[in-house]
Formats: C-alpha cells, sequence, structure tokens
C-alpha cells in the first residue's frame, strides 16, 4: 500500500531541507542526496518541483530574501536585517547571508546573489534617499553588510565577532543614513 502523495508537503520538505543544509554547508557542499535525504524523499522529486540543485538554490535565497524584505519597512530594513544576522545564536538557515558567504565562489550561486539579493535589497535600499546616486548610495550600504557578515562569522574578527549586535546595528544605521537619509536610525 503506498502512501498518498502530497506535492505541497514534499516541496515544503526539500525547500526547508535545503535551506537549512546551503546555510550550514554552502553550495558546494550542499549534495541533492542530501537535500532528499534530510527532507526524507526520492531525489527524483528535487528534479521534480525544483528543476535542479541551482534552482533550487535560487528559490531559497529568494524565499528568505522576500521574508526580511516583507518584515520590514524599507526605513528599518537595515537595522533588522543586521540583528538577524548578528543574533547571539544564530542558525544558518535562518539568515540568506550565511548561503551567500559560504557559495559565492560558486559561478551560478554568485550569479543567483546578484539578482536575487542584490536587486531586491537595493531597489528597497535605494528607496530612502532621494539622491540622484540612489543605487549606488544603496550597493554601498549593501557592501558594508556583506562586509560585517564576512568578518564577524566567517573569520571571527575581534572585537566585532563579539560586539552586541544591538550596538553594530545602531552605528551601522546611524552611518548610513548619511547616504540613505529615511534610514530609521532610532
Amino acid at each position: 500500500m503506498s502512501r498518498p502523495r502530497d506535492a505541497a508537503a514534499t516541496k515544503a520538505a526539500l525547500l526547508d531541507a535545503a535551506t537549512k543544509l546551503f546555510g550550514e554547508r554552502g553550495f558546494d557542499r550542499t549534495t541533492v542526496r542530501d537535500i532528499a535525504s534530510l527532507a526524507g524523499v526520492n531525489q527524483a522529486l528535487l528534479f521534480r518541483y525544483y528543476g535542479s540543485k541551482d534552482a533550487l538554490f535560487a528559490t531559497v535565497l529568494a524565499t528568505q530574501s522576500r521574508e526580511l524584505l516583507e518584515d520590514s519597512p524599507a526605513e528599518h530594513l537595515l537595522r533588522n536585517v543586521l540583528l538577524r544576522m548578528m543574533e547571539e545564536k544564530p542558525r544558518p538557515e535562518d539568515h540568506p547571508l550565511y548561503a551567500v558567504l559560504r557559495s559565492s565562489h560558486h559561478d551560478s550561486a554568485a550569479e543567483v546573489v546578484r539578482r536575487q539579493l542584490g536587486e531586491e535589497y537595493a531597489r528597497a535600499l535605494s528607496s530612502l534617499t532621494d539622491a540622484a546616486d540612489a543605487e549606488l548610495r544603496a550597493d554601498l550600504v549593501l557592501a558594508w553588510v556583506v562586509g560585517i557578515g564576512v568578518l564577524r562569522s566567517v573569520f571571527g574578527k575581534q572585537p566585532l565577532a563579539d560586539a552586541d549586535a544591538s550596538t553594530v546595528a545602531a552605528l551601522v544605521t546611524r552611518a548610513s543614513s548619511v547616504l540613505l537619509e529615511h534610514t530609521d536610525t532610532g
């Protein structure tokens, strides 16, 4: 007797497993077999529902990015991203930056990062200034956030690695308000 199929549950299980593994291991060290195993399904279903590992990675980043963007009005986005990224015991699956940092050397992963994270976050952040070079200003702030993530989580650079998240977020948002004047610094 076979169990009934539930495509939505299977897709969700694959997405959850991929989110966890990409965050922990990065793109290259995560296999289709590992994702399917963690999801408790046959790996052929990953290809049926997502087409490829690259497409699943893009879906993971897009989903996480969309959630962060939807949870935060633009003027609070920078602070909220920083706080979430610097949680006391962050779970890699909770923030797309971890998957990005562990996968950015992979060509297709880097393209997904540029397309999904770069464009969506840059659009939200560029709305925080009336300056003619709004996109450049947003990219500068994004570069700073990625740099903070690299120094803190990849290199463990002190004192940043152990700094209080709310202190870092307050300093960064205050300084960023020079470029993005409509950023909430409170």
